[in-house]
Order: structure tokens, then C-alpha cells, then sequence
């Protein structure tokens, strides 16, 4: 899936435009937030950038490749809970649940995400699905 118009509205269910969202976080402006580098991370595989979501996992945790099956589809995010991650923090966790759609039908991915802020950009470090 490519990325939407600047215009339109951002995968990632914030009510944004992509432009004004995720867009620039995956241009490279780092997120401001623990939160907003979860959503980008989020739009990323909705729209398929492997080469973003290599750039924001922490190089401690992060996999040598990643394949993002293109016949999911990413249809909504939840934000359940959060701790922490602010823009002056230096971790925090993020728990969101993510529905999705493939040939076998809907569903439901939750995870509990940690990140870390280093040099001033958050990084995703790993995570607890449920």
C-alpha cells in the first residue's frame, strides 16, 4: 500500500492529516513522543516501509530484515494505555491493539511496546503481545 496524500487522512487513526502526522516522522523528524513513534511505527507497516520501522528499533533488539506481508492490511489502532514516554522522558510503554485483515479474516494484534529515547529520537525496543 503506498502512503496516503498529504492531504488525507493518516493510517494511523489520529484524525490527522499524513502530512501533519506520521509523514514527517517517516521523512525522518524524529517523534516527539513514545506514543507518536508507536503510531508512526503503525502507519509504516500500513503502508509498507521496512526501511522506517529498521530505523526506529533500536539497534539492541533490532532484526536483520523485516518482511511485511502485503496481503495484510492494517485497518485501525487503538491506544489502550501508556506510561511515561513524554517528550522529556527517556523510556516509556505504549499498549495498543491494532486490527487487521488478511485471506484467513480479521484480526487482532495487542501489544505492551517498550521505548527508549536516546540522542534525543525514541526508538522501539520490544514489546509483549497478548
Amino acid at each position: 500500500m503506498a502512503a496516503p496524500s498529504a492531504a488525507g487522512r493518516c493510517p494511523c487513526g489520529s484524525g490527522d492529516a499524513y502530512e501533519a502526522c506520521c509523514g514527517p516522522i517517516l521523512s525522518g523528524r524524529p517523534a516527539p513522543t513514545a506514543e507518536r513513534l508507536m503510531r508512526s511505527r503503525y502507519t509504516a507497516f500500513a503502508v509498507g516501509d521496512a526501511a522506517y520501522l529498521r530505523r526506529s528499533w533500536h539497534p539492541s533488539t533490532r532484526p536483520d530484515a523485516i518482511d511485511i506481508d502485503p496481503e495484510l492490511r492494517w485497518l485501525r489502532l487503538d491506544i489502550i494505555g501508556k506510561e511515561a514516554g513524554g517528550p522529556f522522558d527517556a523510556a516509556g510503554v505504549v499498549e495498543f491493539e491494532a486490527i487487521h485483515r488478511d485471506a484467513s479474516g480479521r484480526g487482532v494484534l495487542r501489544e505492551r511496546s517498550r521505548f527508549v529515547r536516546e540522542g534525543g529520537r525514541w526508538y522501539y525496543v520490544d514489546g509483549d503481545v497478548a
